[in-house]
């Protein structure tokens, strides 16, 4: 059996600004600051001599690599980013950078999400990809609007109660 996998589908290239100054300096501090240290701190444990039993060399190879991994990733990623600047004309109605609030129609639990860029989605937040089933579902609804949403749970229905941006 191989490891060969399909390619997992593209996520849609939009990001608020806050969301695009945020992964612009987090490239910016890993390439010009983290990414430096940790070669000084390479070289150094190199120096020691044996790198088969040398943690110190393993662990600073390991850092390394991931900060060359995300530093390859941002470095595609940023420049097909498109930024959506402003708030849509019809304020009523759900689209990019909504902060939404939700009521299930069922159990009555109130929700609240933003929907955002899948690079900068936190569920600690409540921020939520566009590319989300949950974000799909409710794109484009107004306030007021009753849809279904296909979770993980099953399929819910929910009712738009707040739309701010």
């Amino acid at each position: 059996m191989s490891r060969w996998r399909p390619p997992s589908p593209s996520s849609t290239a939009i990001i608020t600004r806050d969301g695009f100054e945020k992964l612009k300096s987090e490239l910016d501090h890993l390439w010009h600051t983290l990414r430096p240290e940790v070669v000084k701190a390479l070289a150094a444990a190199a120096a020691e001599g044996d790198r088969s039993e040398n943690a110190e060399y393993t662990y600073r190879k390991k850092q390394l690599g991931e900060i060359d991994r995300r530093v390859r990733y941002l470095s595609k990623r940023i420049p097909i980013l498109k930024v959506a600047e402003g708030a849509p004309s019809d304020r009523e109605a759900v689209f990019f950078g909504a902060v939404i609030e939700l009521e299930n129609a069922i159990s009555g639990e109130t929700l609240r999400y933003r929907i955002v860029g899948p690079d900068e989605t936190d569920a600690k937040l409540g921020w939520i990809s566009v590319d989300s089933p949950m974000a799909r579902a409710v794109m484009k609804k107004r306030l007021d609007d009753e849809f279904e949403a296909e979770l993980p749970g099953g399929r819910t229905r929910f009712v738009v109660i707040g739309v701010e941006y």
